[in-house]
């Protein structure tokens, strides 16, 4: 299957369904196609199979037609995080070479001298225009809706995502049509789209989690895409359109709970799927019982083309009812992939044993862009690819992930699971969110770092952190409590509600 296919597929099921909702107007999937075809031959016309066409915007219909139609015409979309700076956003775009960059004028101004460093660039194509020379409608306009692409392999690359640089430098991890079609399939498997669902898409378009708009254009159903996440509008986008299903990253969650009183009364959701990042006990218990509706999880990353795990609502349920152990699980893998957990020396740790997660199967990247070195570290022999997160199964089959390996603190000699304290922390009812790092320390090696960001009306002050530090106390061995507490107004997040604990560190080392 080609991504491109997906669209199709869907198209044929419900040609005059509804295929986006956005702030702008509607589309349904024979106009979209239709767009994406002569978008395709229009790009095809100005480059040649194999170069990178880069689109740096805000959520619109627009880069969903760009997912599709630039594979279509043979080339590779370079995706870019519209949240970078201009210098950030100058290194990401020159590592991705484009030919072809499509973008907002905003964020065009915001590159500034940066398209300097672009020599393969041929063509700038504006987003917001009226159809004049060199506007993203003009250039549509220029497509021959009677051309043919030419024939593809569904190994040829299909998108360029670069990874968000949480544990290092940020690497372009290439997604091939069979790699980006498996990860829908599987995403198809692990969260059911039902015939009358209705889907809000909260996270940048930038981001792996867009393959989720995929599934659902896989089954004919629609998708609400608003421009960003925004708490103010929300639940009116929600009840305007019908939406049933969303995926929300747990700190999305929490802001919805909070903001004006949490979720109306009579919303049409029937499931929540979250991921990106764990989610503290407290605040999937309060969303349960507020929201009244089923939850899911996955677990995946960019190097997965989504999501390979699922926890699903079966078992939320069992967990909330009585077995608190299912919880702190991410679920059970696709049976499209297969997951291992190896210790260092890539060799298999029996059911209990915590060590690397290592994954195979046609959704898992080809490698990392023009990163031969980094290509081969992240692969065991026979195609696993090691995903830098530690976990264990249960008896069960249930994957646990207790940590990135990055995230990993040892103090004193000792492994501190970040994931463990923070889930502590999150209990407190000051506590708004919080990220537990390690600081180097020359008396313990690393020093066990809250960073907090508290509710409204509570001050972060000595009092408070010595609390947290007691419950941390009680709750863990003594070894795992902070040794610092650190209030801050926001945690730094990535566009997939991930909080950055890189850069937590290097503020805090930098001072």
């Amino acid at each position: 299957m080609l991504v491109d296919d997906v669209l199709d597929h869907g198209r044929r099921r419900t040609p005059n369904g509804v295929a986006l909702i956005t702030p702008t107007g509607t589309l349904d999937f024979t106009t979209l196609a239709d767009r994406v075809h002569r978008l395709a031959a229009a790009l095809a016309a100005r480059t040649a199979p194999g170069d990178r066409v880069a689109v740096l915007s805000e959520n619109r219909a627009e880069m969903v037609e760009c997912y599709y139609a630039v594979p279509r015409a043979g080339c590779v979309l370079a995706f870019a995080n519209q949240r970078l700076a201009g210098a950030e956003l100058a290194t990401l775009l020159a590592d991705a070479d484009p030919r072809v960059l499509i973008v907002e004028q905003a964020l065009l101004d915001r590159l500034g001298d940066g398209l300097a460093t672009l020599p393969s660039l041929t063509e700038v194509v504006v987003l917001q225009d009226t159809g004049g020379p060199g506007g993203y409608e003009a250039l549509l306009a220029s497509g021959d809706a009677a051309w043919s692409p030419t024939p593809r392999h569904p190994d040829l690359a299909a998108w360029l995502i670069h990874t968000s640089g949480t544990t290092g430098r940020s690497k372009g991890a290439v997604l091939t049509h069979r790699n980006v079609t498996a990860g829908v399939v599987t995403g198809a498997l692990g969260r059911p789209v039902l015939p009358d669902d209705v889907y809000l898409f909260p996270f940048p378009l930038c981001h792996v989690a867009g393959y989720n708009v995929l599934v659902q254009h896989l089954h004919g159903r629609p998708v609400v895409l608003p421009a960003r996440f925004d708490a103010d509008t929300f639940w009116d986008d929600a009840g305007r359109h019908g939406v049933t299903t969303v995926s929300l990253a747990p700190t999305m969650l929490a802001m919805l709970l909070d903001h004006h009183g949490g979720a109306p009364r009579g919303h049409t959701l029937r499931t929540v799927s979250y991921g990106a990042s764990a989610i503290p006990d407290e605040l999937l218990r309060r969303a349960v019982a507020e929201l009244g509706c089923g939850f899911s999880q996955g677990y995946g990353m960019t190097e997965l083309s989504g999501n390979a795990v699922f926890l699903d609502a079966a078992l939320h349920r069992r967990g909330i009812e009585g077995e608190p152990h299912v919880l702190r699980t991410c679920g059970r893998p696709s049976p499209l992939v297969g997951i291992r957990i190896v210790d260092d020396d890539g060799r298999d740790l029996p059911v209990g044993g915590a060590g690397e997660i290592v994954v195979r199967g046609d959704q898992v990247t080809v490698g990392y862009w023009r990163r031969p070195d980094d290509t081969a570290a992240a692969f065991l022999p026979g195609g696993w690819l090691r995903t830098g997160d530690v976990g264990r199964f249960d008896a069960e089959g249930l994957l646990a992930v207790v940590d990135r390996k990055k995230d990993l603190i040892v103090t004193g000699g000792e492994n501190v699971s970040s994931l463990e304290v923070e889930d502590v922390l999150h209990r407190h009812p000051a506590v708004r969110a919080a990220a537990v790092i390690g600081i180097p320390d020359p008396t313990w090696g690393e020093a066990i770092t809250a960073v907090v960001a508290v509710r409204p009306g509570r001050g972060g002050d000595d009092a408070l952190a010595d609390e947290l530090v007691a419950a941390c106390r009680a709750a863990l061995a003594s070894f795992k409590k902070p040794r610092r507490v650190v209030f801050v107004e926001e945690l730094p997040v990535g566009p997939s509600g991930k909080i950055l604990k890189a850069e937590l560190r290097r503020r805090l080392v930098e001072g």
